[in-house]
């Protein structure tokens, strides 16, 4: 096969990977990349974009559920190893659609991505020499969480697990920047999480909590297993800009080693230039927390 290039797109539910996947179509058609759309979910019955190849047609979720009787979980878990057993059918698949850039939109249940090795090896086995794939994992974690400490060091043990496990080329990327502050407003600038930077601050954000106060040195010790790796760090995103899509874009070229001509970069600046012009210049020249952050 000719060596291809793409995204492994995963990360928990309701990170918005589906919604990632039909905007990174759109926008990489408009920048005249041949893409192929890969839905790996077996549970996504709902599929909004122009999909390719659908492991539906392999096995569905429903049937292992009442075939098998398994809960959902135990359910997915079963899907991708059958999955990993019949490699062959999603080889050929993707033999129909050489020469095009792949998005691959995953299932959102975490332990596929720390622990459990199925979607690991096909993964590793389509990066192989004998299939020459050069993919990068995607992985999405909702932005609100920046707006709960206990919940961001979750975020990033969580984060960390899947990059020592998944081990390849990998993107952490902040989603849904439009709605950032739904759910309360961050206490430092933007950059403070998309860098990861000194997070004892986190641990003096709300001394008088119980659950803070019971798991204090618990906390400490998993911030420094963080900061020790010294791994994470995120992008932040709005599907609905165009600028922002393209941040994430260029930083996935750069880790699998995907090089763009001088018609996609013509295309890239005609894409860009469609949008109003006081608007674009604001955003070429705002800081994204000036973007999508009120001030604090």
């Amino acid at each position: 096969m000719k060596t291809a290039f793409g995204q492994v797109v995963i990360g928990p539910p309701g990170s918005g990977k589906t919604t990632y996947c039909n905007g990174m179509q759109q926008f990489l058609s408009a920048l005249k990349r041949p893409v192929c759309i890969i839905n790996l979910d077996p549970a996504n019955d709902n599929i909004p974009y122009d999909c390719d190849i659908d492991i539906s047609e392999l096995i569905t979720l429903e049937d292992v559920m009442d075939n098998l009787q398994l809960g959902p979980n135990g359910g997915l878990l079963y899907c991708m190893e059958y999955l990993e057993a019949n490699m062959d059918w999603l080889v050929e698949k993707l033999k129909e659609h050489t020469g095009k850039y792949l998005v691959f939109d995953c299932p959102g249940q975490v332990e596929l991505y720390t622990h459990h090795s199925s979607l690991k090896n096909v993964i590793s086995k389509l990066t192989s020499k004998e299939y020459d794939m050069r993919l990068t994992a995607v992985h999405l974690v909702d932005s609100h969480y920046c707006s709960d400490a206990h919940k961001f060091v979750s975020v990033l043990l969580t984060s960390l697990a899947t990059m020592l496990h998944i081990s390849m080329p990998h993107v952490n990327v902040l989603s849904k920047m439009d709605v950032a502050e739904q759910h309360g407003k961050l206490a430092f600038h933007l950059e403070y999480y998309t860098e990861v930077l000194d997070l004892e601050k986190l641990l003096s954000l709300d001394k008088s909590s119980t659950f803070w106060k019971k798991y204090h040195k618990l906390n400490e010790q998993l911030c420094s297993v963080i900061e020790d790796y010294s791994l994470v760090s995120f992008i932040p995103l709005n599907v609905q800009d165009k600028q922002s899509m393209l941040n994430v874009v260029r930083q996935v070229d750069n880790a699998n080693g995907y090089c763009f001509g001088d018609v996609e970069e013509r295309d890239i600046q005609r894409l860009l230039s469609t949008a109003v012009g006081a608007d674009l210049q604001y955003f070429k020249s705002a800081s994204v927390h000036d973007k999508y952050l009120n001030e604090s």
